[in-house]
């Protein structure tokens, strides 16, 4: 694993002693420089991918070469597809995409908690916007991995009228991505995971499948659920993913639970609200994806993100009934040759 090895080993001490959004912003930048580096994507590829016939598949109506993506978040703007699709992702998801641009909320806003393998982020949506998200696609054309769309609402537009701003982001990105996932669950931004309520996602999923009508080309949407959802409101949302034809869902996005951290009570509350993802979810994930699997008698797609720290541990959520596996914190502590690892393992399992 040389370049796990040589990019990772080597590195992954220094970026940790860097504040987290800044060591994730000096990332996106190394890899921005590797399209200068002669024969740089040739030899991640040849390090990091894992290419096997028998680990493609075919998930609402696309063919993906590997079960495991990278969650939204990491590229948020679509500014390394390219690269990040060397080191073996079968699928990336970019965003959360709003509208307008928008620059999240007060820094500092990302922790990393070693004890625990957790990161918790109160981001709050930053990016660059649709338009200009919409740009970056379009210099990944020739991209050679599937692109999943994560869209959201600007954190100032009011749930009322958060419909509208689906469908703008929605209507920009359509001609870039190979599917959409509506985000009404991310924790950072205000009110937004209210989205959620039967109601209030009534009309966000009947103006996004609505809109969808005008397209020449079909491209599958997913709903974004919280892991903090009961049992009668997932069974209230999936009443409304069969009405709608919803293709899919990503279960689940971060949690704000904090129950079992070994991280000292002291650093916690010097840490702001915001989404924690990482080991402690797995069981949960698991859960929500083995229960929402047999209520639909496996028949409804589910990409599994949450917890994922170890090759058994997104073998477990195929297990339970996840069509695919998306990896985040595990990808940040593991380093760039995770996604080979869990691959072998899949492999490797029969």
């Amino acid at each position: 694993m040389f370049f796990n090895l040589i990019m990772y080993t080597q590195l992954r001490p220094v970026l940790f002693w860097i504040a987290p959004e800044t060591a994730h912003r000096l990332t996106i930048e190394l890899l921005h420089l590797l399209r200068y580096i002669p024969l740089s994507k040739w030899i991640m590829r040849r390090n990091l991918s894992y290419d096997d016939p028998s680990l493609a598949c075919e998930v609402f109506g696309l063919k993906f070469k590997n079960p495991i993506g990278l969650a939204a978040g990491f590229d948020k703007n679509a500014e390394v597809l390219n690269e990040l699709s060397c080191m073996g992702f079968g699928f990336i998801e970019i965003g959360s995409v709003t509208p307008l641009a928008q620059t999240g909320n007060p820094k500092p806003r990302v922790f990393r908690l070693p004890k625990d393998k957790v990161i918790i982020n109160h981001m709050g949506i930053n990016n660059a916007g649709a338009a200009a998200v919409a740009k970056n696609l379009k210099r990944h054309s020739r991209r050679r991995v599937i692109v999943g769309g994560n869209i959201s609402k600007n954190s100032t537009t009011s749930n009322a009228a958060a419909a509208a701003d689906y469908e703008r982001a929605f209507v920009k990105l359509y001609d870039s991505v190979d599917y959409f996932v509506i985000n009404v669950s991310c924790p950072n931004v205000e009110n937004l995971r209210g989205l959620q309520d039967s109601e209030q996602l009534r009309g966000i999923v009947e103006t996004i499948t609505e809109q969808r009508k005008y397209h020449d080309t079909y491209k599958p949407v997913l709903l974004k659920l919280s892991p903090d959802l009961s049992a009668v409101q997932i069974e209230e949302v999936l009443s409304l993913v069969f009405e709608y034809g919803i293709d899919g869902l990503v279960v689940a996005n971060t949690t704000t639970k904090r129950e079992g951290l070994r991280t000292s009570p002291a650093i916690l509350s010097r840490i702001s609200s915001g989404g924690l993802s990482g080991a402690p979810l797995l069981s949960n994930t698991i859960d929500m994806v083995h229960y929402i699997a047999t209520l639909t008698k496996r028949q409804l797609p589910i990409i599994a993100s949450g917890g994922v720290m170890n090759e058994d541990d997104a073998l477990q959520l195929l297990n339970a009934g996840a069509s695919l596996v998306q990896i985040y914190t595990g990808f940040i502590y593991n380093g760039p040759g995770f996604v080979k690892r869990i691959l072998k393992r899949i492999l490797k399992s029969g």
